[in-house]
């Protein structure tokens, strides 16, 4: 590692001008900058699968390991002042809010308990579905994801084929019914901080969102209807049907503040900030960060230890995401400014795939690029990329280009379905379902599940919405 270091700190220093007034010169920086990037988003994708245990207890130092390629040529290039107000200014305005908000979300979700059992009919699974479908755009894919799963694998126990109930599961609650707020994906709320408006996905993204739901919806219905004809009863149900009960409702009141805390500081100017290394904070988005920790401490306080453990709750999930996205947040820093340079830096070619002759966005490249990188890559820095890419204004896209931050929403957010690692919820999902004995598909499995139910579905999302 300190070989590589010492690498780029003097291939970097040969080719990268000094620190403009405003921040990174993106237009002058070459593409190496763009190397530990790269290498951050090819580990989370490849380790997990390549190599897992060594990737459980070393993620952290591999990421710490990525962060430091940025970060050391930065000091020796741009000096330790010019790097630190840069780091602070990510980590004030982007990182710490989008960690702080997980975390609250998380911790309220995991005290939320849905106890009892029901019989996993069709109507029945269809219904749980929905319910997902639709919790996922309040409390997000993970915390929708981590109530519901438990129970609907429950209702599906006695059953013989219930693997496809896991199947669609990941692909509504866990991905595409998240996309109608900036608190239902980590992308959304990266657009959020970056001045989307609160209400602009429910607004623009709710006529893709209903029919892609729906159709999913039909087509799971139809399958789950003919398999259940099909096998009959073929087993005692090990968890017989017994009545529905909900523990921790306190944890629905947080997740409302949580939730106002959010809108508040969109809609709340008081024109009020403090200066902290060059970098001005908003009272309003100090007021938000320091909500989100009370309502964190609060569930805490509120849910009974019973409850969590029930739940399966660990702060291992929060933790690990925690650590990847400080890297990925730093490792960044340098592609959005050679993004922001736009055909004129370093990406200039992937300006041109998604750029018409005529100089329009190609609005579909958007959407397919965004989502193919979003299924193999973490879809919240890939949003970020295409965001940029588009402009990086979000009156402008929100207004003129609204058509744009559609393609690049609906990539990021739906396509994180297409594999087991294109969003967090899925892998822990898949882990669930096969720790509750479900023969859940391989990873390739999986993706001829996906290429042969998703892919067609946003073929129709392109040619219906999009052009």
């Amino acid at each position: 590692m300190k070989k590589i270091t010492a690498a780029l700190i003097w291939g970097l220093a040969l080719t990268t001008p000094a620190l403009a007034a405003e921040g990174l010169d993106g237009a002058k920086m070459p593409l190496l900058w763009a190397i530990p990037f790269a290498g951050m988003l090819l580990s989370i994708a490849l380790g997990p699968l390549l190599f897992p245990d060594i990737w459980h207890h070393h993620y952290g130092k591999i990421s710490a390991g990525w962060g430091a390629l940025i970060v050391a040529p930065m000091m020796a290039i741009y000096g330790l002042d010019a790097t630190a107000r840069v780091l602070f200014h990510t980590a004030a305005l982007e990182y710490i809010p989008f960690i702080l908000m997980l975390t609250a979300l998380f911790t309220a979700a995991g005290g939320l308990v849905l106890r009892g059992n029901l019989h996993g009919a069709p109507a029945l699974n269809t219904g749980l579905l929905a319910l997902g479908t639709i919790m996922a755009s309040i409390i997000g894919t993970t915390g929708a994801a981590m109530v519901l799963i438990r129970p609907l694998l429950r209702a599906n126990d006695g059953r013989k084929h219930n693997a496809h109930v896991v199947v669609f599961f990941i692909f509504l609650v866990a991905n595409i019914g998240g996309s109608l707020t900036p608190i239902g994906d980590p992308p959304l709320f990266l657009g959020f901080l970056r001045g989307v408006s609160f209400s602009w996905t429910l607004v623009h993204l709710w006529p893709e969102t209903l029919f892609a739901a729906s159709l999913l919806l039909v087509l799971f219905f139809t399958l789950d209807s003919w398999l259940y004809k099909r096998e009959g009863r073929v087993a005692p149900d090990p968890t017989p049907d017994s009545r529905i009960s909900v523990t921790g409702l306190v944890n629905l009141a947080l997740i409302a503040v949580a939730i106002s805390a959010i809108v508040m500081s969109g809609a709340w100017k008081p024109g009020l900030s403090i200066d902290v290394m060059g970098t001005k904070l908003d009272v309003q988005n100090v007021l938000r960060e320091a909500i989100m920790i009370g309502v964190t401490f609060a569930s805490l306080a509120l849910t009974k230890n019973v409850d969590r453990a029930e739940n399966g709750f660990e702060w291992g999930p929060i933790v690990e995401v925690a650590k990847l996205f400080a890297a990925i947040f730093i490792t960044i820093v340098p592609v959005m400014a050679m993004l922001n340079a736009g055909a004129a830096g370093a990406f200039a070619p992937l300006v041109a795939l998604v750029t018409q002759p005529n100089g329009a966005p190609d609005n579909v490249a958007y959407f397919w690029l965004t989502g193919l990188l979003s299924s193999f890559l973490d879809n919240a820095p890939t949003y970020l990329v295409f965001f940029e890419l588009a402009g990086g204004d979000a009156a402008h896209l929100m207004t003129n280009m609204s058509k744009t931050l559609a393609a690049v929403s609906l990539g990021a957010v739906y396509m994180g379905a297409n594999t087991y690692i294109g969003n967090a919820p899925n892998f822990m999902v898949y882990a669930i379902a096969r720790g509750a004995g479900v023969k859940m598909p391989s990873f390739f499995g999986y993706m001829l599940w996906s290429g042969a139910i998703l892919v067609p579905l946003f073929l129709l999302v392109s040619v219906l919405f999009l052009r």
